[in-house]
């Protein structure tokens, strides 16, 4: 986001709260800043009248009406006694104070229009001139806990979406609606791929026979590249002592987040969070020689983090999460060639999906915020070489790479590839990452060339990252139109009639035997039924056999994608189909 376009919309958050408190006198202000898309205001209305979707029509005008008196701001720095007694009937806004005040911050109000607010600053400044009152609406209504605590109070969301002119706020509108025909969650009740279950639990989807092949078909896809690059396949336990992650770091940062396992014992175990730390367990359980390294293990395995029941949504967000994981222990001098080998196995996944072209991806080089070192552990020396060699590797491969800063993880800097899905929303998917810090704590050793222990360098690596977030981005990104390849069913055979049930069989039967995942329709249904049902599926073929098929001893082919309707022999078909299931 621009700073201009970052202004206006934050202009507009103040602009609301405003239209809100001359329609709700009552209402409290708290928190509204500007966000990737427009704007929101967390305001709580107590026990008065509160608006709902219907009002956001009549806010929004006033809005605008309120805009043309709204010519500039001024601001005023004022001392922690006087911001309390302004703002001393709102208990949000007196809490922000005291944390301004513990800072050691300076406290600022912002006026415009008459209407003034506690506030950092960062708006337009001339909006009437500057902001097109054609280019924000008011979008929805949300609740939301104060500060984004459960244990707080729940207030009042109201979300405007905002842009530079009144076409892009059309073009954003355009795509909000294609990813809502696109939604995952519809789409995989159709395709019959998940589903949820109020007894099993929130955020824990249940996979059915499709949604489990395919996910099968992703794990597998990338199995088979990485295989070429010396990967293993571990497995290791889905609870653990809380020991391993306050050894790793994690504890420090995520324990109120895992789900805490009470046994027999008076140990501490906790469901994993995360793999990583028990990869270093294997490579630590035995010595290790310089000329075993490098050791990569590769697992597909269920994490699991104990989310706010608010911000689980579909696949995107769940609690038990399938990490497509991947940890490689080596020597610096290996780290080059290693983290090239994680991007070949990126290049090739990805270009299975079609994704992986000029102007559809982009590569984040995270690094540290070097004003918030406290955020980080291990060695400053150690970031300074880690961010170095990943950015010496992008440099090399030529990858689209910008560094952003503050993004690493608390270990170390990564590689973070972003990919853009078919109606141009962005993504962050695969990652590969560099870290010095986890062999240091678990005291990870192998023995050099000199008989020397040395301390090896651990890359983590993520291919598809959760397979429940990938497979919602992808069955959107396609609109569950998947490539042949990842389809669960990749051809149905329709016989016309019933006395064309045998030659479709045979049909089905050299299919299955070479190798395509095939399925067959002899039910009493109409022809047209048939094919509706294959349709509605999406399958990307359909063989349709009836009397002159019989008797040519040839299927008619129909394709989702080019609409196409061709004649081939049954040999000819598997010939042309083949490139396409092996991509």
């Amino acid at each position: 986001m621009n700073r201009q376009l970052e202004f206006k919309r934050h202009t507009l958050a103040h602009l609301l709260a405003a239209a809100v408190l001359e329609k709700y006198p009552h209402a409290k202000l708290t928190l509204g800043p500007a966000i990737d898309t427009g704007f929101y205001y967390d305001i709580d209305f107590g026990d008065g009248e509160a608006p709902g979707d219907a009002d956001l029509k009549q806010i929004q005008k006033l809005m605008k009406k309120l805009l043309n008196k709204w010519d500039g701001f001024t601001h005023e720095e004022v001392s922690v006694d006087k911001a309390r007694e302004m703002f001393a009937c709102n208990q949000f806004k007196l809490e922000l104070i005291d944390e301004i005040e513990d800072k050691g911050e300076k406290i600022t109000l912002y006026t415009c229009g008459g209407f003034t607010d506690l506030c950092r600053g960062g708006h337009s400044e001339n909006p009437k001139a500057e902001i097109n009152p054609d280019a924000f609406k008011l979008d929805k209504i949300a609740g939301a806990y104060w500060r984004g605590d459960e244990k707080n109070k729940m207030l009042t969301r109201i979300y405007g979406i905002a842009f530079n002119t009144k076409e892009e706020l059309g073009e954003y509108e355009t795509q909000i609606e294609e990813a809502k025909a696109r939604d995952h969650r519809k789409l995989g009740k159709e395709l019959d791929l998940f589903t949820f279950s109020e007894l099993v639990g929130p955020g824990l989807p249940l996979f059915t026979p499709n949604g489990t092949l395919m996910r099968d078909l992703i794990v597998d896809k990338i199995m088979s590249i990485q295989l070429k690059f010396g990967y293993t396949k571990v497995v290791i336990p889905h609870i653990t002592k809380s020991d391993l992650y306050k050894t790793s770091g994690h504890w420090e940062k995520f324990k109120d987040e895992l789900f805490h396992v009470k046994g027999k014992t008076d140990a501490e175990f906790v469901m994993k969070p995360m793999n990583c730390p028990h990869h270093t367990q294997i490579f630590d359980s035995k010595l290790r020689s310089y000329k075993e390294l490098p050791i990569r293990y590769a697992e597909s395995t269920m994490v699991y983090r104990d989310e706010q029941a608010g911000e689980l949504l579909g696949l995107g967000r769940v609690r038990s999460i399938t990490q497509d994981d991947g940890h490689v222990f080596c020597t610096v001098e290996q780290i080059d060639q290693e983290v090239e080998n994680i991007v070949k196995v990126i290049e090739k996944f990805y270009t299975a999906l079609g994704m992986y072209e000029k102007n559809k991806f982009w590569v984040s080089l995270s690094v540290s915020n070097p004003a918030e070192p406290e955020k980080y552990l291990g060695d400053p020396e150690n970031w300074v070489k880690a961010e170095s060699m990943l950015e010496n590797v992008a440099t090399r491969l030529n990858l689209p790479y910008k560094r952003v800063e503050g993004e690493a993880a608390f270990y170390g800097p990564k590689l973070d590839f972003m990919f853009k899905d078919a109606i141009g929303r962005e993504w962050q998917l695969a990652t590969a990452q560099l870290d010095f810090v986890m062999p240091e704590r678990f005291g990870l050793e192998y023995t050099d060339n000199t008989g020397k222990k040395e301390r090896p360098v651990m890359i983590h690596r993520a291919i598809a990252g959760s397979l429940e977030r990938f497979m919602s981005i992808i069955i959107e990104h396609f609109a569950g139109n998947f490539p042949l390849w990842l389809c669960p069913t990749q051809i149905a055979v329709i016989p016309v009639a019933d006395t064309h049930n045998e030659y479709a069989m045979e049909i089905y039967q050299q299919l299955l035997e070479a190798g395509f995942r095939t399925e067959i329709d002899t039910s009493n249904e109409s022809m047209g039924k048939k094919i509706r049902n294959a349709k509605k599926m999406r399958l990307p073929y359909f063989i349709v056999v009836g009397d002159k098929e019989k008797e040519d001893k040839t299927v008619t082919l129909e394709s989702r994608d080019t609409m196409e309707s061709k004649s081939y022999k049954v040999e000819e078909l598997i010939e042309k189909l083949n490139p396409e299931a092996d991509v």
